[in-house]
């Protein structure tokens, strides 16, 4: 067999590993001499990046180093800073679907401009130069929008919000807070707790303001309720939704609100929302 596979012209293998994928191509790359050879190839690569890819290019805040294709294909591997440096882009090393994250500053936050609301910060966990610290607010809301197009097409998306809570945080978790994605006519609901995984606090809690919570709870809308987990980067992310990125363009809405509760409330600390092809894709 292996001297079957010799005999291909490297051009002809190439063209085969293009219709596969990029896990697929660095394993073929050990079959043989010829499939390591084709699977460096130009013509490969090319056909793992986004169409748009130069355009991505152009958008870099900080110029990538690469002589190869398959060299700029393992640079955007990982999340490079475009826009100013208000967004970043990702492709995903087994696949070359697309993911992004917008900033804080990319968001459409209630009152985002007022001192007294919300503090804008450089910490270092972040990729970006500014996260929003929310300093006291009785109506938090937080909007984002991305385009399909922009998106790997045929593929369920989702999106999620990237934040942490702070040691002096107050009032988050008081009630649900509310989460959507809207796509065209199609609507997901959901909610969440901002809380720290306190067990202790949570049940005395429970004991004392029993009654008031579950009155509030009542005027969230019903919507599957999603809990905050731990990410590798040290934040914590809540998904607010899934969507499918298909072949027609069509805007994504998503959205994070607690506006139900009248109550002050601080200490969350938002880096952004993330939009990435989920894990079973």
């Amino acid at each position: 067999m292996g001297g079957f596979i010799d005999m291909l012209p490297e051009d002809c293998v190439s063209a085969i590993l293009s219709f596969t994928s990029p896990t697929d191509t660095f394993r073929s790359s050990m079959v043989s001499s010829t499939f390591h050879s084709a699977a460096e190839s130009n013509v490969v690569w090319e056909t793992f990046l986004p169409a748009d890819y130069k355009d991505v290019l152009s958008r870099v805040v900080t110029p990538l180093a690469f002589t190869t294709k398959k060299e700029l294909f393992l640079c955007l591997c990982n999340p490079v800073l475009i826009d100013g440096g208000k967004k970043s882009f990702k492709l995903e090393k087994s696949s070359g679907k697309i993911s992004y994250m917008l900033s804080a500053k990319e968001l459409s936050i209630s009152s985002q401009n007022d001192p007294m609301q919300w503090t804008w910060k450089s910490i270092p966990q972040s990729r970006f130069s500014e996260v929003a610290e929310l300093r006291a607010t009785s109506w938090l809301e937080i909007h984002g929008k991305i385009k399909t197009q922009i998106l790997s097409p045929n593929t369920t998306y989702g999106t999620y919000l990237i934040m942490k809570i702070s040691n002096h945080a107050y009032g988050l978790d008081s009630i649900p807070s509310e989460m959507s994605i809207e796509v065209g006519n199609k609507v997901c609901n959901g909610m969440t707790y901002l809380r720290h995984e306190d067990g202790k606090k949570q049940k005395m809690e429970c004991l004392f303001y029993r009654n008031r919570t579950e009155v509030l709870r009542k005027r969230v809308i019903e919507g599957i309720e999603r809990i905050p987990s731990e990410r590798e980067d040290g934040w914590m992310e809540i998904e607010l939704g899934e969507f499918f990125s298909g072949e027609s363009y069509e805007e994504v809405k998503m959205s994070f609100m607690e506006v139900k509760g009248y109550q002050s409330k601080g200490g969350l600390i938002l880096e952004g929302i993330e939009i990435r092809p989920k894990n079973y894709e």
